[in-house]
């Protein structure tokens, strides 16, 4: 079995984090280690996280980019479990991430949608149903393969060193699921797989201007990738590595 280690990044957030941290004790498959990034809270984030028996570690620079790749470097896991402080992974969630990758030695990521919860229906539906469903539509079609998303994902170490070295991590426009969506190399493949469960809170829908900010940093990120990459060369080479895996699965 692999090891399997969760990040968590948080920003004053503890509240949230106590009930993160409770859907993880219960588990039905317990992640090796916990890494809580204290992204310089000034609340009881840290010792909430500690209290839980999590391993904190410091991120001064805040950025959810800064904060999920200082937990990524610090975590000892063969898989690298991502949840946000306010998600509540459904008490089966790390055994079918960890299920998952056995079954396909291939897969570098796996990735799942949020459930929001909180704030009234219409928030909720527009954020399952328009915000996150069209976020991995639109960027599919773009990536050539679906994107990851942070509050529900998961990377093998090996996937997570590569892409590291072409993130942007001194840009604090980028944003952090694209940043990283992009940098995973043609040949990483990532999954949707949507019998993994998180509920996210809905509580982004109350902040417009936060809301805007998270869409422009998006068009920001594929401009810029789109600048060192083209569109219809990324997509070309995604297919390409497609053929090649499914070439090698055929002969296996």
């Amino acid at each position: 079995m692999a090891t399997v280690s969760v990040v968590i990044p948080s920003l004053n957030d503890a509240r949230m984090l106590r009930y993160c941290l409770a859907a993880l004790a219960v588990q039905t498959r317990q992640p090796d280690e916990i890494v809580v990034v204290d992204n310089g809270s000034s609340d009881d984030t840290a010792k909430v996280a500690r209290a839980a028996g999590a391993r904190v570690i410091t991120e001064p620079v805040r950025g959810v980019l800064r904060a999920t790749a200082a937990g990524f470097d610090a975590a000892s896991g063969e898989i690298l479990g991502r949840l946000d402080a306010d998600s509540r992974p459904a008490p089966d969630w790390l055994e079918r991430v960890e299920r998952r990758f056995a079954a396909d030695p291939t897969l570098a990521g796996v990735t799942g949608p949020g459930i929001f919860y909180g704030r009234g229906p219409v928030s909720r539906f527009v954020g399952q149903y328009i915000y996150i469903g069209g976020y991995f539509w639109f960027m599919k079609l773009f990536l050539g393969q679906v994107p990851v998303f942070g509050s529900n994902m998961a990377l093998r170490r090996e996937a997570w060193l590569d892409a590291r070295e072409r993130i942007h991590l001194q840009d604090p426009r980028m944003h952090d699921d694209l940043d990283i969506s992009f940098a995973l190399a043609p040949e990483m493949f990532v999954e949707l797989d949507r019998s993994l469960r998180v509920k996210v809170s809905a509580r982004p829908f109350d902040d417009v201007s936060g809301l805007k900010r998270r869409v422009g940093w998006a068009f920001y990120s594929m401009r810029l990738y789109f600048g060192e990459v083209s569109w219809w060369r990324r997509r070309r080479l995604r297919a390409a590595a497609r053929r090649n895996r499914s070439s090698r699965a055929f002969r296996d």
